[in-house]
Parts: structure tokens; C-alpha cells; sequence
């Protein structure tokens, strides 16, 4: 099975500063990202969220507010006959040093031990922040990175301006 790893905030939807998390209580889609995701699954790829969520450890929203916005992203793409596989998320405070949290592989493992059938060498993993493309790279999987500049280039590393820049590498 071949797996487009997703970060969900900035990535799917709208990010906004910690603080103002608290006051979110519907996802805004980004232009494009539905899109995009429709043709990625078309392609085959199943699609698995990989999200840091430390703003709950940190005390920015509550677990019953992480839950409400994902399940909101889940019935909306649904609701747009795209599937996600799972959603992994790592609710930890960056102070925890826990072993999920992104640009840690633990996210990435869970779903490897859920999923054993994951191919990781037709898989890739998009996000819009350094630590996406870090956990590409400790995965040694390619790596789409949204205005992430040119540090992070290579050959299994590719700068998009915009999710829906991504058909057009995968």
C-alpha cells in the first residue's frame, strides 16, 4: 500500500497562531487542498494525516476541540468522496521530548505497526514546516515541502509553492 503522509494545519487547513487555536471551531480548507487530495487518491495512494498538536499539552485547546476540528476535516472530505486512512497526531508539549512529535518517526511507527502493509518506498510525506520534511528525510521517504525553502532540497526533497503544486510531482 503506497501512503501521501499529510500535515494537516497549513498543509489541509488553515494554521493560525497557538493562541488563536482557542477560537477555532471550524477547519477552512485550503484552496486547492481538496482537490489535490481527490487526485492523489486517484492515484492510488491512501491518504494518513501526521499532525504535532502540542497546543493541547500546552494548554492552547482541549482534546474535545482537537477531536471536533479532525472530525469536521474527516466528514467534510468525505463528504467530497475522499477517504483517509487514519489520522495520527501527537498531542505532546514540545517540553515533553516524547518520540512522536514531528520531525520524530513515532507518528510515522504507529502507523507502520497498524499498517504493516505500508510501502514506505512508494510513500512520501507533504508538509508546510521544516520538521515535515526532517521527518521525510529521518524516514528516508520523499518529501513535498510547501514554501519550505531551498535548505531542504535534494533528490527526494521537492519545494512546492502550494498543495496543489503536488499533482504535478507525484
Amino acid at each position: 500500500m503506497k501512503v501521501a503522509f499529510l500535515d494537516r494545519d497549513g498543509t489541509i487547513i488553515e494554521d493560525y497562531p497557538d493562541p488563536q487555536w482557542s477560537y477555532i471551531t471550524h477547519p477552512v480548507f485550503l484552496e486547492g487542498a481538496i482537490d489535490t487530495l481527490k487526485q492523489v487518491t486517484s492515484m492510488g495512494y491512501k491518504i494518513i494525516i501526521i499532525t504535532n498538536q502540542y497546543i493541547i499539552n500546552e494548554g492552547y485547546i482541549t482534546p474535545n476541540q482537537y477531536h471536533s476540528i479532525t472530525k469536521q476535516i474527516i466528514n467534510d472530505l468525505n463528504h467530497h468522496n475522499i477517504e483517509v486512512l487514519d489520522v495520527f497526531y501527537c498531542p505532546h508539549a514540545k517540553s515533553e521530548n516524547c518520540l512522536c512529535i514531528k520531525p520524530k518517526v513515532g507518528m510515522i511507527q504507529q502507523a507502520i505497526n497498524k499498517y504493516p502493509n505500508i510501502n514506505l518506498m512508494e510513500s512520501f510525506m507533504v508538509g508546510d514546516s521544516p520538521v515535515d520534511i526532517e521527518l521525510a528525510i529521518n524516514m528516508d521517504i520523499g518529501g513535498y515541502g510547501i514554501e519550505i525553502g531551498a535548505d531542504y532540497k535534494n533528490d527526494k526533497i521537492v519545494e512546492l509553492m502550494n498543495i496543489h503544486d503536488l499533482v504535478n510531482y507525484v
